[in-house]
């Protein structure tokens, strides 16, 4: 007979129960909805992932997450200047949505307390799999947000900037989108907050028949916060989805990306730029799926490597025997600029059709001495040459997005942390 031995609850794990018990008449939700925080509070019972669970090999949450803030209602917080003027500002501060200013023609605005508490929000309640920490302990937890739905045909000329300010306890929201068939929006989620706090989000995207999404993701987190984020979409047929992350800060970080191309010749663009500095640890993990014909991807992220921080980047890309012709190509760069630093990059192609062009590929280096002599020899002196070509390495995924504005804005996030870790 085998025995399992059952493991002692980590400080993480027995105050997130028991929080849980303290609030769960305060969370919104009608019965179905409060039958998934309760199936989601026992899969944290049985244990965050250890790094023996493959998907969370290099970060294992249960040891990393030792402990967590407790709620603090009480915290006053202010949102942030959007990264873009004129920004539709959408905000969430201290776990708390805000109303918009005003209408917008063309756009559906709901809060998620509301969509809990009418159950309509309930099926979308669920982990993505057995190993889906963020959901489980999002779907327990989370008591707002913001939904958004551009309806078909309209093409917004203001981006929307939905804003998640965390204060120094716990804060867990929601993000639900849609994209009508047709139109076209660029959006713009800001993480930011105090010092110590802990925060998971998850936005759930669906990218209408020939529409067009940019969404931005920017992750400046305090230095000791956790940010545990996860961003799922589905394209559909002709439509086009352009995702931007930049982690900038925090202490444990994991950003999840889902995405399924469900459409025919649906298309999908990932670039991220990591700064990681400090005892950073930053995860992210993408999952994509081709589901169907004539689909095409490519997925590029640049990482900054300085003092002791470690960086992870897990990418798996599957392609389903009906997407034929899918061309899909997904590459993982990393200047490490410090013998203390650590970055591992896992990428993987699961293909099951055989009319594919499907290529990876990973590097790990330190910062080429041939162009460091080049700018130096020009009288460059060695910290600015080194400077100038770590940030061409970065900005060169950055200058990839159309927007001018947003291109300006993203590079003056980047000046800002090399002003600050120089």
């Amino acid at each position: 007979m085998n025995v399992q031995a059952k493991l002692t609850p980590t400080p993480a794990e027995a105050a997130l129960v028991e929080a849980f018990n303290a609030r769960v008449s305060e969370l919104p939700g009608d019965g179905e909805v409060m039958r998934a925080r309760d199936n989601a509070v026992e899969t944290i019972k049985a244990g965050l992932p250890s790094r023996r669970v493959e998907a969370w090999h290099y970060t294992d949450l249960r040891r990393l997450l030792y402990s967590v803030p407790e709620f603090d209602q009480s915290a006053k917080v202010k949102p942030v200047a959007p990264l873009l003027e004129g920004s539709i500002v959408l905000s969430v501060l201290n776990g708390v949505a805000q109303e918009a200013a005003a209408p917008v023609e063309g756009i559906i605005l709901r809060r998620v307390p509301d969509m809990l508490a009418d159950g309509s929000y309930a099926p979308a309640l669920s982990p993505q799999d057995g190993a889906d920490a963020i959901g489980a302990v999002n779907i327990a937890f989370v008591s707002d947000g913001h939904f958004v739905e551009v309806a078909d045909g309209i093409q917004l000329d203001r981006p929307i900037e939905l804003q998640h300010v965390l204060g120094p306890g716990q804060s867990h929201v929601r993000f639900p989108v849609r994209i009508g068939a047709g139109a076209k929006a660029t959006i713009v989620e800001r993480q930011t907050g105090e010092a110590g706090g802990f925060a998971t989000a998850v936005s759930n995207v669906v990218v209408g028949d020939g529409a067009e999404l940019v969404w931005v993701i920017v992750q400046e987190e305090a230095a000791d916060a956790t940010y545990l984020g996860q961003f799922n979409a589905w394209i559909g047929r002709n439509a086009k989805l352009t995702l931007f992350i930049m982690n900038a800060g925090g202490k444990l970080v994991r950003q999840e990306v889902r995405v399924a191309a469900k459409g025919e010749h649906a298309a999908f663009r990932l670039r991220g730029a990591n700064l990681l500095a400090g005892d950073t640890h930053c995860d992210v993990t993408m999952v994509l799926d081709h589901e169907s014909y004539g689909s095409t991807s490519t997925e590029i992220v640049r990482n900054i490597v300085l003092d002791r921080a470690q960086g992870v980047f897990q990418g798996q890309i599957r392609v389903a025997r009906e997407a034929q012709k899918t061309d899909a190509k997904m590459a993982c760069n990393t200047l490490l600029l410090t013998d203390e630093g650590e970055f591992s990059a896992k990428p993987e192609l699961e293909i099951f059709a055989d009319d594919v062009a499907c290529g990876h590929g990973a590097t790990v280096a330190e910062i080429d001495m041939d162009h460091l002599f080049y700018l130096m020899s020009r009288g460059i002196p060695e910290k600015d040459a080194r400077g100038l070509l770590v940030k061409a390495f970065l900005a060169e995924v950055i200058e990839e997005l159309e927007d001018e504005a947003l291109v300006t804005a993203l590079e003056a996030k980047l000046e800002a942390w090399f002003a600050a870790h120089g």
